[in-house]
């Protein structure tokens, strides 16, 4: 059947719209809508498309600076709001805490060498020991209250929470005893709404963010209620305007360009509030409809008149039937919600909300019902994947700074020594070399996982200090601790084969020794 050549409204419309921009359509494109068949469209993706059902769907690309500035303040807001009064975000951030900092916190292994490559031990030694004493809550906080191990845990938890971490450098005697110190900020001390434009040098300001002209940070301005402490006076507001190299600021980067951070559960937010709300709405109509209620009806021609005021009530108790009124029927109300769909409405939400927050269902929910060992497993690998790359995300933008920082105001002061005497600041440079080791998990099934690291280093596929770091420790802190095991052992006077056994060594068992001229017989 051939198709009648007619002209569409959509060919009526289009031709128009062609005739108007043929710079930009090829010169045969009314050609190939005016064809016989049905009307070509025009794109090439339906994501593109400009309909009724797409009315809301932006279609103008926004800069990183707009979404920022209209977005941060209140997601901010209902993060810190839903921190406070949600279950599920409150247990999200503890998960950011638990898998990015630990309970030990990311540690230092010092791997300063010497000119022939081998390790410093007794440097690499002192640097750890006075790092370690320096991360007491008295040294590195300025108000001597929290921990290097906690600093990190504010770092991780607010960056989840509020999208950023904010922390002033001290250095001097308002540090402390070793000049250097870390002061906790609030990012939003540091206001989102304070712009200036391009300045004659090419400078401006961005949420409150002071740049150059290529975007590197010069300082912050931080709002103050005491004027007397303010430096910077603008819009009737004062500031404390702090250079950039005494700030450290980090956060995950969602867009090029960005300058603030946005709160990790962002995408989540909505949803989480509304099944918070739905929850409570079930938790309260299962309540109702535990307590069996109903009315008292009067049948037809029976009771009083309208002017007449009578109040009947029923006092349940248990194995009690009480007698009714003539002409009074009692009307059960018993509302059956919430019913059989409750828990998979709430299953489907929380897996939304736990893809947004990048973390395992299981987890999130604390729902471990219907799963296997298999998909356990690589749910668990999976995660711990984004664990490990959030962490060294932390590394990067604090942990791995603050040492730099650190390392060089105490080989100044004198405060790293070896055998009495105080390392040489002219080697900062051969002591910044060092591996930060993060925290790990235990393996999933460990005997497999076991045997399997066995046979990879066997067959030369993964060294013996790659598998312990793995585990979180330290290799060479594992080597001492078993050869002060061996020595031990020899002190005490152990057979060595047994040393030997429990080192796992297996014994192969003695065989006799040949006697006569040595030949052997069948």
């Amino acid at each position: 059947m051939a198709w009648p050549f007619t002209r569409s409204r959509a060919t009526r419309k289009v031709e128009p719209a062609l005739a108007r921009a043929p710079e930009i359509l090829p010169s045969r494109v009314p050609q190939v809508v005016a064809r016989r068949g049905p009307t070509v469209s025009l794109r090439m993706f339906e994501s593109a498309a400009t309909d009724r059902l797409t009315a809301s769907w932006p279609s103008t690309p926004i800069p990183a600076d707009f979404v920022v500035r209209r977005n941060q303040k209140i997601l901010v807001a209902r993060s810190r709001e839903q921190a406070a009064n949600n279950d599920y975000m409150r247990g999200f951030l503890r998960m950011v805490r638990q898998n990015i900092v630990g309970p030990h916190g990311v540690r230092l292994q010092a791997q300063s060498r010497n000119p022939d490559g081998t390790l410093e031990t007794t440097a690499n030694d002192a640097i750890e020991a006075a790092w370690d004493e320096w991360c007491r809550g008295e040294n590195c906080d300025v108000s001597g209250k929290r921990s290097f191990r906690l600093l990190q845990g504010v770092a991780a938890t607010g960056a989840a929470r509020d999208g950023e971490f904010m922390f002033r450098e001290i250095w001097g005697a308002d540090a402390g005893s070793w000049g250097y110190a870390l002061q906790a900020l609030d990012p939003q001390r540091c206001p989102l709404d304070y712009d200036e434009e391009r300045r004659p040098d090419g400078s401006f300001i961005r949420h409150g963010i002071e740049f150059n002209r290529y975007g590197r940070p010069l300082a912050y301005l931080f709002t103050t209620t005491d004027e007397q402490e303010a430096d910077y006076i603008y819009g009737g507001r004062a500031f404390q305007r702090i250079p950039a190299r005494e700030i450290i600021h980090g956060f995950v980067e969602d867009f090029t360009g960005q300058k603030r951070g946005l709160p990790w559960a962002a995408t989540a937010l909505w949803r989480m509030r509304m099944l918070s709300g739905f929850e409570n709405s079930a938790l309260v109509n299962a309540r109702v409809a535990a307590s069996k209620g109903g009315f008292f009806q009067w049948r037809e021609n029976c009771g009083p008149e309208h002017d007449e005021e009578e109040d009947l009530t029923m006092e349940a108790e248990p194995g009690v039937f009480q007698e009714l009124p003539a002409g009074i029927e009692f009307k059960e109300w018993n509302p059956q919600y919430p019913n059989g769909e409750f828990a998979a409405f709430v299953k489907a939400s929380l897996r939304g909300i736990s893809t947004g927050l990048g973390v395992a269902y299981n987890n999130l929910a604390n729902d471990l019902e219907g799963v296997n060992f298999s998909s356990i497993r690589q749910g668990a690998l999976d995660e711990r994947e984004h664990w490990k790359d959030l962490q060294e995300w932390l590394i990067e933008a604090m942990i791995d700074r603050v040492y730099r920082n650190w390392l060089r105001v105490a080989l100044l002061a004198g405060r790293i020594r070896v055998a009495g005497r105080p390392l040489r600041a002219e080697g900062l440079e051969k002591y910044q070399a060092v591996a930060w080791q993060a925290r790990r998990w235990a393996w999933i099934d460990p005997r497999a996982d076991v045997a399997a690291a066995v046979e990879m280093k066997n067959n030369l596929m993964g060294s013996f200090g790659q598998f312990i770091r793995d585990q979180g420790r330290d290799p060479q802190s594992v080597w001492r601790e078993v050869a002060e095991d061996i020595a031990q052992m020899r002190a005490a006077g152990i057979p060595e084969e047994y040393i030997l056994q429990a080192m796992g060594r297996k014994l192969n068992p003695k065989i006799p020794e040949q006697e006569g001229d040595g030949n052997a017989t069948g």
